[in-house]
């Protein structure tokens, strides 16, 4: 066999990404799993309510609130573990 001159090199150009901002990356990332921003909604809401009642004296309120926030904080967790392997079964296909 004849070898012969070696392909020129040229550079392969880098993939470009548009420039994203904060609210659009918000909202993608919103349309992509949106149990997620709810869920922190409601553990904002719930602790809220929670710290208003402890204020108040509503002691017993307050420490219903405050095992609502926790059941709220697992329930966000999970659906940003349901969502990383929803995101990692969507990329492998």
């Amino acid at each position: 066999m004849e070898a012969g001159p070696p392909p020129p090199l040229e550079p392969i150009p880098l993939p470009t990404f548009p420039e994203e901002g904060f609210t659009e990356k918000f909202l993608r990332k919103t349309r992509e799993n949106p149990l997620v921003p709810l869920g922190c909604l409601c553990t904002v809401g719930i602790l809220a309510y929670g710290i208003i009642c402890f204020k108040k004296g509503n002691t017993r309120r307050s420490q219903l609130m405050m095992r609502a926030r926790v059941l709220a904080q697992g329930l966000t967790i999970a659906s940003v573990m349901g969502g990383m392997v929803a995101t990692t079964i969507k990329s492998r296909q």
